[in-house]
């Protein structure tokens, strides 16, 4: 079993809590990176600004518990997503974007609370045409007992399935409990883990689980569960291991160096044109980390 606590991270006016990847464990599944944000509060006049910048070789999954994120794209994707809706977002061979506070909620201030999550695209995919669907609230599964609501954002579990379509054996649930309430993790998965992000619970080996902190359980399946302490938000993750390592650096992830040192190259000699077409409404741009 292995614990990891979270680490703040700036994002140039606002901090995250970076918890994937971590030094002795990169993958849980195919999940390679998970921030989570917030809870921030954002007076008026100020929001979230994350200026166009290339993705290669995996999905981005955003998922919000408060607050609302405008997406934009190099497809010409351009929406707000809110609590409990999902936007996947496959990169495959190269895809740009850019998160903002939509101008209404910058006007006025507003509360963002939410978690941030990438998963790595299999081999098979890592170079497919960009793609991006939006799933609202509505049509994700969801199911109550005894004090607790489990939403399936992707992934099978439960006997559920997720709309969310991804080719690699994988599950991601977040979990909003009432004190007392016994969870247990889908027992199929090989590879799982839970993220407490607010409250406390207690897993059934004993061991306490406060916010801010992630629980990779051990490899192979199997009975698992917690019970919380008091009123909490967990996500649960994972899935089947993925098809070989994977490289990641900035936002690029690959099986093979030659991937990123290509993507590299093109975002520096000119971020939009090539596999990057311009954003709509968007003038700027991350340049290449030196």
């Amino acid at each position: 079993m292995l614990r990891i606590e979270a680490r703040p991270r700036d994002l140039g006016g606002f901090e995250v809590a970076r918890l994937l990847p971590f030094h002795s464990r990169r993958l849980v599944g195919p999940f390679i990176f998970f921030d989570h944000i917030g809870p921030s509060e954002f007076p008026a006049g100020s929001g979230m600004d994350v200026r166009p910048h290339p993705h290669i070789g995996l999905a981005t999954v955003t998922y919000l518990f408060e607050g609302k994120i405008r997406h934009k794209d190099s497809l010409g994707s351009d929406l707000d997503i809110g609590p409990g809706a999902v936007n996947w977002m496959t990169a495959g061979r190269g895809i740009a974007h850019s998160e903002r506070t939509p101008p209404d909620l910058r006007a006025s201030g507003h509360r963002l609370h939410g978690i941030q999550s990438w998963v790595a695209l299999p081999k098979a995919d890592e170079e497919c045409p960009p793609d991006f669907v939006h799933h609202p609230a509505d049509t994700l599964p969801s199911i109550t007992i005894d004090g607790a609501r489990r939403t399936l954002i992707a992934g099978t579990a439960f006997g559920a399935v997720s709309p969310v379509k991804f080719s690699h054996p994988s599950f991601y649930i977040d979990v909003d409990a009432k004190a007392g309430a016994t969870v247990h993790l889908p027992p199929e998965h090989v590879e799982r883990a839970i993220y407490v992000a607010a409250g406390h619970v207690t897993l059934n080996s004993g061991e306490a689980v406060p916010a801010g902190t992630m629980i990779v359980l051990p490899d192979g399946g199997g009975e698992a569960y917690f019970t919380t302490d008091e009123p909490s938000r967990v996500m649960l993750l994972g899935g089947a291991p993925m098809d070989g390592p994977r490289l990641i650096w900035w936002n690029l992830v690959a099986s093979e160096q030659r991937l990123i040192d290509e993507a590299k190259a093109e975002w520096k000699a000119g971020p939009f044109g090539g596999r990057w077409p311009e954003i709509p409404g968007e003038h700027e741009f991350i340049p290449l980390p030196e």
